[in-house]
């Protein structure tokens, strides 16, 4: 297996210092959610006890960003997870979430194709500019979602997230204006 395919191997101190095996340096949280946005999977082990610990932590990243205000998660999908740890729901759960984001990862992929093939809009004024901006749209989206690599054009601040999604509704009312 070769190193980008193999899990980066992590260890956990008694301190609960996290270690980076392949690098020979401590890592924080928001290091290890890189690693994972950039493709990488991780593993992360207890160094006394040999217990893995990647769930652990990998939760640990995602509340840390929705106590921050980046919600992915809405409160109905929580309280649904919630409940499934104490119904029979609980052994579909997990096969259900893991069918639904790869069902979503492949829609993306889909909708990235559709979009770069011939499209008899495209020989609308503008049309190349809007396809653009709709592809950094949906690549900023799905930015961190499993499976997909992380975008090295992607937007990576808000302001350009919003200059974005401004210069997107000023093509539709464009586009609307023609159709009159």
């Amino acid at each position: 297996m070769s190193d980008a395919q193999k899990p980066l191997l992590i260890k956990r101190y008694a301190s609960r210092r996290l270690y980076n095996t392949e690098t020979s340096d401590y890592v924080t949280l928001e290091d290890i959610a890189g690693f994972i946005r950039d493709g990488r999977e991780v593993q992360i082990v207890d160094l006394k006890s040999g217990d893995d610990l990647t769930r652990q932590y990998l939760l640990q990243i995602i509340a840390e960003h929705e106590s921050r205000g980046e919600n992915v998660l809405p409160i109905d999908v929580l309280t649904d997870l919630v409940r499934s740890y104490s119904t029979q729901a609980q052994s579909v759960v997990p096969e259900f979430l893991a069918m639904s984001f790869e069902m979503l990862r492949e829609g993306q992929s889909q909708i990235m194709e559709n979009m770069s093939k011939a499209n008899p809009m495209a020989a609308m004024p503008g049309f190349d500019e809007m396809q653009r901006q709709q592809q950094a749209f949906m690549k900023t989206m799905m930015a961190g979602w499993p499976g997909l690599p992380a975008s090295k054009d992607a937007p990576e601040d808000k302001d350009e997230l919003t200059d974005i999604k401004k210069q997107l509704a000023e093509l539709q009312q464009k586009l609307a204006g023609m159709n009159k």
